[in-house]
């Protein structure tokens, strides 16, 4: 039998725009495609966050941008700047990306303090760990999502959307067991379609970052549920 879900399908999706070439027509339709289904965030470069901030107004649409994005590989000192400004141009979330080297390098304390450094830097903020799953083993992603937890991060996220793969069920399976119901879990990356979107939140997810946020409702029925 089918999960009760407790919020229409719209509230879970981060709106997300990424793309290097992305220019101000883009912006601009994204946002006002956020506004008029009432997404949870619109997930943009942060040098395009004053433009979104101003489209976006007083609406209730959070505005999220990404840090370290996409390799994860910066000083840490690096990210926690990049986090700062961030914060103070209006970010309400912050999408940091792991250091997918110091967790293969077993360098866990160093794991931690890179996110903790981030978390210092946008206090107040809901910051997002994406992990970069498809490059880890399952072990890896357990401890991971432990590193964030002990950071005091409020979501683990698979993916950026820019490596070999997007999520998959079994991550958002792997993330959900070591989480529980103490941080959040965004599922990003190639989430294209309802029954994908469905399936991520059967599987724990709860927030879904995705391009095709418009394609995902308006293939709803029409009355909103799923």
């Amino acid at each position: 039998s089918q999960k009760e879900m407790s919020m229409s399908l719209n509230e879970y999706i981060d709106h997300t725009l990424l793309k290097p070439e992305a220019c101000e027509a883009d912006f601009q339709k994204l946002c006002s495609e956020a506004l008029e289904h009432q997404f949870a965030a619109v997930c943009v470069p942060s040098s395009w966050l004053s433009y979104c901030k101003k489209l976006l107004g007083s609406s209730n649409v959070k505005l999220c941008t990404v840090v370290g994005f996409p390799g994860g590989y910066n000083a840490s000192s690096a990210k926690a700047f990049e986090a700062k400004v961030a914060s103070d141009l209006g970010a309400h979330e912050i999408d940091m990306v792991i250091n997918v080297g110091f967790i293969k390098s077993s360098q866990w304390p160093q794991v931690l303090e890179d996110i903790k450094s981030v978390r210092q830097a946008c206090s107040g903020k809901v910051l997002k760990v994406i992990l970069e799953t498809a490059l880890l083993t399952d072990d890896e992603i357990s401890q991971a999502c432990q590193m964030a937890m002990d950071a005091g991060a409020d979501f683990v996220k698979t993916s950026t959307g820019f490596s070999t793969r997007g999520a998959s069920l079994e991550d958002i399976q792997i993330m959900k067991q070591a989480v529980g119901d103490r941080l959040g879990i965004k599922a990003s990356g190639g989430i294209r379609d309802v029954a994908a979107a469905k399936a991520m939140i059967e599987a724990g997810a709860t927030r879904l970052g995705t391009s095709q946020g418009v394609q995902i409702i308006q293939g709803l029925d029409t009355d909103g549920s799923y």
